[in-house]
């Protein structure tokens, strides 16, 4: 059983090298996904702007700006939750700027144990936010159910045809309403997950055990058993 050993060594060495490689890996990807939630965090928090003239979803996903108009037509709801509050809606509502342009506002948080339709200033308002397209709808969304104006995602397209207004939605941080309705859920990076760290341990404790279980059957096979 002593002619094993080398084989048994070659294939330690192969198995270390790949699960090591693997950790390498995992560890750089941390650093890149790092760098790149520093950089969307910057980019979230910086002084706005006025709504550039064509908005592009790659270009300008996340772009702060400040817009100023009316709010018209019916809300949206969009089913969403919070962990200390509970379940509840985004209510999304058309605004039609004082540039002529309609757009979407994504205005903040209504509790399900809200029996009230949340109330809108009679005048003017400001909000400041961010220009945002989410990716939430995929093969598993149910269809939006419009008798009960209930949303599932965010589906800027289908939503702008909803309420007749560019396909443009600004997710509010900040409004001019001195008492406002509702609680903005502004844009940031806490949702989106940064699990590199985790995997990198995982992969370099299996390095470590296969080194382990590689030593140990190394011994086992020069004493025979």
């Amino acid at each position: 059983m002593t002619r094993s050993v080398p084989a048994t060594l070659i294939f330690g060495f192969f198995g270390l090298a790949v699960l090591i490689g693997l950790g390498a890996w995992q560890a750089q990807r941390l650093g890149w996904k790092t760098a790149l939630l520093a950089e969307m965090d910057a980019r979230i928090a910086a002084a706005p702007v006025a709504l550039p003239a064509n908005p592009d979803p790659v270009r300008d996903d996340y772009l702060p700006v400040t817009v100023t108009g009316t709010l018209t037509g019916p809300d949206l709801r969009v089913l969403a939750s919070r962990k200390t509050i509970g379940p509840g809606y985004r209510i999304v509502t058309a605004l039609q700027t004082d540039t002529g342009r309609r757009i979407l506002i994504d205005r903040g948080f209504l509790p399900v144990s809200a029996d009230t339709a949340p109330t809108r200033p009679e005048a003017t308002v400001s909000f400041t936010g961010n220009l945002h397209w989410p990716d939430e709808v995929d093969g598993y969304t149910p269809e939006p159910d419009p008798a009960a104006n209930l949303w599932f995602a965010r589906d800027v397209p289908r939503m702008a045809a909803a309420l007749g207004t560019d396909p443009v939605l600004v997710i509010a941080r900040a409004t001019s309403d001195p008492v406002p309705p509702l609680e903005p859920l502004p844009v940031d990076t806490a949702a989106i997950p940064n699990n590199h760290l985790q995997y990198a341990i995982t992969w370099f404790s299996l390095a470590l055990i296969w080194a382990g279980m590689t030593l140990v059957m190394v011994r086992r096979i020069r004493r025979g058993k």
